[in-house]
């Protein structure tokens, strides 16, 4: 079956662009002019990807990134901004709201294709289900889950994978570079500050005291380690 892409873009030449590009490299399209619909379409029927374009007529793409950030069925679908926004303080605030990527217009059609499936490379889940545990932490790759005291926690996508990649090499430290290469492949709006936003995101989530965190500890000048007591892995 051919993966499904949301893709919100109300400039028509533009919308048709996309779909005709992507819809040639095997994937299937479904186009939305404006907010509407789009958050209970996928509820009924998840994407593969978002793609969203950040000025919409009545309403505005980051705020849907933020809705679907928070929809507990929709917050690991992976979301890739299109805007003709190119600042870093643009790129960073996208990111802090959970976006996975970020293209900007004008953009080469073959680009964008090619980006479009690095990212859903980046989330392909494992062929066999891998579990780690450790004190009231539970992190489930093959079904892209995070409990925490038994509790499910809502994660967007890059969230996940950095967080699981950072538990299966405990003691390990890695500089923001390596995470770059690690977590974020080819993915070219990203820098090592994109690395910290993440960081931050996911001791809200995990770390009783964010501010002095037990697991994903700072490694001043080095980067960044993950500390687990005992790691149990299924």
């Amino acid at each position: 079956m051919s993966q499904t892409i949301f893709v919100l873009e109300d400039e028509v030449d533009i919308a048709r662009l996309v779909q005709y590009h992507l819809e040639g490299a095997g994937f299937t399209v479904r186009l939305y002019h404006s907010i509407g619909t789009i958050v209970t379409d996928a509820e009924r029927q998840p994407p593969a990807l978002f793609l969203l374009d950040i000025m919409v007529p009545g309403g505005d793409g980051l705020d849907l990134c933020r809705r679907l950030r928070l929809n507990p069925t929709l917050s690991v679908v992976p979301i890739i901004l299109l805007t003709a926004r190119a600042g870093e303080n643009d790129r960073v605030h996208g990111l802090e709201l959970g976006a996975d990527d970020y293209i900007t217009k004008p953009f080469a059609t073959r680009e964008l294709v090619a980006r479009v499936k690095a990212v859903l490379r980046r989330f392909e889940r494992p062929s066999t289900p891998s579990v780690v545990k450790f004190d009231e932490i539970e992190i489930d790759a093959n079904a892209m889950q995070l409990r925490v005291a038994g509790e499910l926690v809502t994660t967007t996508a890059t969230e996940f994978r950095l967080l699981d990649y950072l538990a299966r090499h405990p003691g390990r430290v890695f500089s923001r570079d390596h995470l770059l290469d690690a977590v974020w492949g080819d993915a070219r709006f990203v820098t090592p500050r994109s690395v910290d936003v993440y960081v931050r995101r996911i001791r809200e989530k995990i770390e009783a005291d964010p501010e002095s965190p037990r697991y994903l500890r700072t490694m001043r000048g080095a980067g960044y380690r993950f500390e687990i007591p005992k790691v149990s892995s299924a």
